[in-house]
């Protein structure tokens, strides 16, 4: 599958602080089989947008940001992505926080939102390394039946637990 990764980092993107999280996503990712592009932007909602609308543009299924995602003035990755998702999927950021918060508590101080366009799926996670790696592989099972679900790739969702 193709996945883009996107790391919203002022920091990282002007060449202050190396940027760990994108290259621990990429390495995971390609791992798994799948072809990763990647970008960096800075903490802007017009460039994320314009970023997100580029990869929708092109098809690609899965878009994970990183970064962004918290309580800080420049934080601004949910509010970029809400002004390009069509449907919200508050569920899948809803089991990350839970999940996640048994590893930290302050998983519940994550803004990051999950979201469709097209058929493509938006996932915002954290900055941190670790818990953008986490966080996706809480939901990344869940994630792939979404993609499978947009592309009509499932006609029955019955299944058995």
């Amino acid at each position: 599958m193709e996945i883009a990764v996107i790391t919203v980092s002022d920091r990282s993107y002007n060449g202050i602080r190396e940027d760990k999280t994108g290259p621990i996503l990429i390495e995971y990712l390609e791992s798994k089989g799948n072809k990763v592009f990647y970008e960096l932007v800075p903490d802007d909602i017009k460039l994320i947008k314009k970023v997100l609308t580029k990869f929708i543009k092109k098809s690609i299924p899965l878009i994970l940001t990183n970064g962004g995602t918290g309580f800080a003035k420049r934080d601004v990755t949910p509010e970029a992505t809400k002004k390009v998702i069509k449907k919200e999927a508050p569920g899948i950021m809803e089991y990350i926080r839970m999940e996640n918060s048994k590893n930290s508590i302050n998983s519940y101080l994550s803004r990051g939102i999950c979201g469709i366009k097209n058929k493509t799926i938006i996932l915002n996670l954290p900055g941190s390394p670790q818990g953008a790696l986490q966080c996706y592989k809480i939901v990344e099972q869940l994630i792939e039946h979404g993609i499978n679900l947009i592309n009509e790739n499932i006609k029955d969702c019955q299944t058995k637990n």
